[in-house]
């Protein structure tokens, strides 16, 4: 495929989430510019995130550190917002403070420590999201919805760290609207004890709409933007 064919594709794609997340503001009665769209670039090469830059995107997302590093340093002359989103092991925090700038998945204390850590270390400021767990699969990361306020009073108490909000990934099988009408009011308790942190990151390619719905401010879209993946090979 040739560069020209793949801008194309990716054109096609941003058009398409670009008018779904209009339909979805219009129908809650938001205006688009309540909601960020972040690309998540995840088994795609830098080429892709050079690609969406072009095309006006500013945020992009990984959750991989060993794959995101690569590309961040690759990419670092376009001026991205990066965001990591998958679950962060303690030994890969030093390296994904160094170019992230949003971490989506802060779960547990321990994580809160090291984050503000490395960020002091590093003389930066990383925005951190609380992520809630909506269901009980501890393979899909988050924290149970009682520990959250007790997590975001950490992340705000902790130098080198700013309390954005909180994020959640929709339960698998579970009708995504209920889960996010959850959510949001978690968000909307944290918010109520930390004014400043009024981001929600909920929604991808399959229920962005219901996120949108309930009150996202931000959200994850690999699949509808850049096509199905390919498995990743190390």
């Amino acid at each position: 495929m040739t560069n020209r064919t793949r801008r194309e594709e990716i054109a096609a794609g941003l058009a398409e989430v670009e008018e779904r997340i209009a339909e979805a503001c219009r129908a809650a009665g938001r205006t688009r510019e309540e909601v960020t769209l972040v690309a998540v670039t995840k088994t795609y090469p830098a080429s892709d995130v050079r690609l969406l830059a072009e095309l006006g995107v500013r945020d992009v997302g990984e959750n991989r550190d060993q794959e995101a590093s690569a590309k961040a340093r690759e990419c670092a002359d376009l001026g991205l917002a990066w965001h990591f989103i998958g679950q962060l092991q303690t030994n890969k925090v030093r390296s994904v403070v160094r170019y992230a700038d949003v971490v989506h998945s802060v779960d547990r204390l321990r994580l809160v420590s090291a984050l503000g850590g490395e960020a002091v270390r590093a003389g930066r400021e990383v925005t951190c999201l609380v992520q809630v767990a909506l269901d009980d699969d501890p393979a899909r990361g988050g924290a149970r919805p009682g520990d959250v306020p007790a997590l975001a009073d950490a992340v705000a108490a902790t130098e080198g760290l700013r309390l954005g909000g909180v994020m959640a990934v929709a339960p698998l099988g579970e009708e995504p609207g209920r889960a996010f009408a959850g959510l949001r009011e978690i968000a909307r308790a944290v918010r109520e004890a930390h004014p400043g942190a009024d981001v929600v990151s909920a929604g991808m390619s399959g229920d962005l709409s219901e996120a949108v719905a309930n009150g996202a401010t931000h959200l994850r879209v690999g699949t509808a933007l850049l096509g199905r993946r390919k498995p990743f090979v190390r």
